[in-house]
């Protein structure tokens, strides 16, 4: 099995390197971050003219990338041959590629540390490559967050940088950014240069640092939903439209039809207390707390009546009967046949 990225990271920062390393997955943070952390660390400063070489995939082959790999290093204890865009190698799917990769596989020098970066994709697992470099390799897996992880995924994060996110703050993120690891980790990175020690970022530091208005942003929208207000709901819709482009529609669809999935799952469920809610949806209590509100003023009938109108938009949105209604008017057309 792909082992987890945090625990090779640990391994990696302890100084526990190994011969080859085959990274891959649909959420290229981890790629990225693992490829990064081997490519400055692995080896000290003053060797790399000598003894690191970085391919990229678009323009090697499997031949010349085996080749690198078994040279010996220069007056060092060993070289770093760094693959980045794996995926994309032009001889990747070949047979006689693929042998030339299993057979370095069953004999790695273990000078060199071979790392191969294949972003964006799976390795179908189903595969005899699969298998060998599951057993002779570190093989890495990094898979899309999802969005009822994303929180805690958040909280974690900000632990990991010696910093705590109060959870409103937390929910506020996951709302507003979503599960695109990188953007989110560079918005919170330029936040916390603004800090001098650990500090507790609240829905304020958001605002201020981020950008994200902390009255008219998602998160708020979906919580005036849950409400049924109206006003509230129509004020951020007319914010929104102000500026479509930092509030695109499919993301919010997505958001509106997640949020209404939860509330069908506690019907489901039938269960209405607040620590029950937060189990079954898997939300922080003060989140919860919101659904239940929500659960309420939305019954199972008029929930799949919604799923009915999300994909009505949605269809909108990609040209079928969408007349001469812009993305906010589409929006708006959503959210007032949800409330009314």
């Amino acid at each position: 099995m792909p082992q987890n990225p945090v625990n090779v990271l640990k391994d990696l920062q302890g100084g526990k390197f190994a011969p080859i390393y085959f990274l891959d997955g649909e959420e290229p943070f981890y790629v990225d971050l693992t490829t990064s952390f081997i490519e400055k660390n692995a080896i000290a400063e003053h060797e790399k003219s000598f003894n690191q070489i970085v391919l990229y995939g678009k323009d090697s082959n499997m031949g010349l990338i085996l080749n690198n790999a078994r040279k010996f290093p220069m007056m060092a204890e060993r070289q770093v041959v760094i693959v980045k865009e794996f995926q994309s190698l032009p001889d990747l799917g070949k047979e006689d590629s693929v042998k030339l990769l299993q057979g370095y596989l069953q004999n790695p020098l273990p000078s060199t540390i071979l790392v191969l970066a294949h972003k964006h994709k799976k390795l179908d697992g189903r595969s005899a490559l699969y298998r060998d470099l599951d057993k002779k390799a570190v093989y890495v897996r990094s898979d899309k967050v999802q969005d009822y992880k994303l929180p805690a995924w958040i909280d974690a994060y900000f632990k990991d940088m010696g910093h705590s996110i109060e959870p409103k703050a937390c929910q506020l993120l996951a709302d507003s950014i979503g599960n695109n690891l990188e953007v989110l980790t560079n918005e919170v990175g330029k936040m916390l240069i603004n800090f001098q020690g650990a500090t507790q970022v609240t829905v304020d530091h958001i605002s201020k640092y981020i950008g994200i208005n902390k009255d008219y942003n998602n998160f708020e929208l979906l919580k005036a939903i849950g409400f049924r207000d109206v006003g509230k709901a129509n004020k951020i819709i007319h914010y929104f439209s102000q500026n479509p482009k930092a509030h695109p529609v499919i993301p919010l669809f997505s958001l509106i039809y997640n949020y209404f999935t939860r509330i069908a799952l506690i019907h489901q469920s039938k269960v209405y207390s607040d620590s029950q809610v937060a189990s079954v949806i898997g939300v922080p209590p003060f989140v919860a707390k919101e659904y239940v509100i929500a659960a309420r003023n939305y019954k199972l009938g008029k929930v799949i009546e919604v799923f009915r109108y999300i994909k009505e938009a949605d269809l909108r949105f990609k040209g079928v009967d969408s007349g001469s209604l812009s993305e906010s008017e589409n929006l708006r057309e959503l959210v007032y046949k949800i409330l009314h």
